[in-house]
């Protein structure tokens, strides 16, 4: 039997905690380092004032048969707390609202002349999901990956042959190739779609990807019971129910390397150090924040990629609490509005509405819902403003506020004098309770699919997870991501007998019981 292994996985992101409940399982060792007081990162959800916000993730997919989160319950034996919503969301385009809903029903009568786009989107994402499900390491990083995908190529032969034309192209080339590019409203439409899943637009998105990314609706879209937060709250019953544990208020400050591997991980709470030893790290991490734990240890590699790659998005977002009583009935859960058919999106010319359901009385007090309202923008102007005064943040802050209100006024009318509570959040906000590098979030765009971005980090024993990696963004994403990470680590550390981990838990909570008692 395999030996038990010391694995610290570091943040309790959707990614983290997938990538510790299945290591768990396995019967390892697995403690998770959390720096916020709640789990879920970017797809957590906070208490202010009465309300429950989502602080960033506010919908989720892959909950259909065999999609990320469907397989992760069947792995797990857990169950999500969702209820599925339909329409997925309304696109606001400057003259016509579009429902996007499970039958596309009023996308296809909006622009009756993309059917032909939208069965080969169907088709190529059906085998895309069938793929992932058999297991897709992409990109591969070594034998084992390669022999896992080449035979989840086999198994889909001669299907996946109709993926090849698509790998190379972006979906831009593919409208082009449909007749489609010339419509303003409906590549506007389209690129919309692709800036929230696959973080840039049809001139810059993977024609493959994109097929998946389009899906979103036809395959579901799910409000979670309490908020985003919580699947994390699930997957962290999960892990500690497997015998791993999941620590919060601790912020990792140091990763310790002796010759050339990952040893243990310091953290930092209430200003006490604790060391945590390991013989496996993984970072729900991006890749400049890994960077900077490991220091002076950091790869050659690593230095380079943090040197050169781009900044991805960060995210201007209002957390809103308004009065039920003065929305427009029937109103549906979330909104995507688009100010022009001209222009860039994002920096509050573009946004994306949550409302919190009327069925769950957890988010916000009796008469109020819960809203969350999300703009692209990029990340260095934020921290320019805070640099040159206190006064020139606030007023950065104030003018998004406001663009991004009479934009959402203008697809919901009522809105602004629905509003209780308005609370703004930055790029600078996310990295204070997020840590993420510079408040960055969403992962990179998904661009040439040979440029995807593996768990790999230069140390043996070290692997990034979360949407850093292949496929990225959202919460399926990050889930197909950890389950490969979970994998790959099991593959060099084995499996234990399921005896381990329940032995393992029944220590921790006698662990429990004995610190309770200690504090009473």
């Amino acid at each position: 039997m395999a030996k038990q292994t010391r694995i610290v996985v570091i943040g309790a992101g959707i990614g983290g905690l997938t990538t510790a409940a299945l290591l768990a399982q396995a019967g390892h060792d697995v403690t998770v380092l959390e720096a916020q007081s709640y789990p879920g990162g970017s797809a957590g959800t906070f208490p202010h004032q009465g309300y429950r916000f989502d602080a960033g993730a506010t919908v989720a997919g892959g909950l259909q048969p065999g999609g990320p989160h469907a397989l992760i319950a069947e792995r797990l034996g857990l169950s999500w707390p969702v209820r599925a919503h339909d329409p997925a969301w309304v696109v606001h385009l400057p003259d016509h609202d579009i429902a996007l809903s499970r039958d596309n029903a009023d996308v296809l009568a909006h622009f009756p002349h993309s059917a032909r786009f939208w069965d080969e989107q169907s088709a190529l994402a059906d085998l895309c999901w069938r793929m992932s499900a058999a297991g897709l390491p992409w990109p591969p990083t070594d034998a084992r990956e390669l022999r896992r995908l080449a035979s989840t190529a086999l198994r889909h032969f001669p299907a996946d042959l109709r993926l090849l034309p698509f790998t190379i192209v972006t979906a831009h080339d593919w409208l082009r190739l449909r007749g489609l590019a010339h419509d303003p409203a409906f590549t506007r439409f389209i690129d919309a779609q692709l800036l929230i899943a696959a973080q840039t637009t049809s001139r810059g998105a993977n024609a493959v990807y994109s097929a998946t990314a389009l899906d979103l609706a036809r395959q579901g879209v799910y409000h979670v019971e309490g908020g985003i937060g919580g699947l994390a709250e699930t997957l962290v019953a999960a892990v500690e129910a497997f015998g791993g544990r999941v620590l919060t208020k601790r912020r990792a400050v140091d990763i310790v390397v002796e010759d050339g591997r990952a040893v243990a991980v310091m953290a930092e709470r209430r200003r006490q150090r604790e060391t945590f030893p390991a013989d496996f790290v993984v970072g729900n991490l991006t890749p400049w924040s890994l960077d900077a734990l490991l220091g002076d240890d950091s790869p050659r590699g690593l230095r380079r990629e943090v040197a050169r790659r781009r900044h991805g998005w960060g995210a201007f977002v209002l957390h809103v609490g308004v009065r039920d009583d003065h929305l427009p009935a029937e109103l549906t859960d979330h909104h995507q509005v688009i100010e022009a058919y001209d222009g860039a999106f994002g920096e509050g010319r573009s946004a994306f509405v949550s409302l919190s359901p009327h069925w769950d009385g957890s988010r916000a007090p009796v008469g109020h819902r819960a809203a969350t309202i999300t703009t692209h923008t990029a990340v260095a102007p934020w921290w320019a403003a805070l640099a040159e005064s206190d006064a020139a943040y606030a007023e950065r802050k104030a003018i998004y506020g406001e663009r991004m209100l009479a934009l959402v006024e203008r697809a919901i009318p009522g809105f602004r004098a629905s509003i209780a509570l308005a609370l703004p959040g930055t790029p600078v906000t996310y990295n204070f309770y997020t840590g993420r590098h510079l408040g960055m979030v969403g992962g990179f765009p998904q661009g040439s699919l040979l440029a995807a971005r593996s768990p790999r980090t230069g140390l043996p024993n070290v692997r990034l997870v979360g949407d850093s990696i292949f496929p990225g963004q959202s919460t399926a994403g990050v889930t197909l991501g950890a389950i490969r990470v979970a994998d790959d680590v099991l593959a060099r550390v084995g499996r234990l007998e399921a005896q381990a981990y329940r032995e393992r838990a029944h220590e921790r909570a006698i662990q429990s019981d004995d610190a309770e008692a200690v504090s009473a």
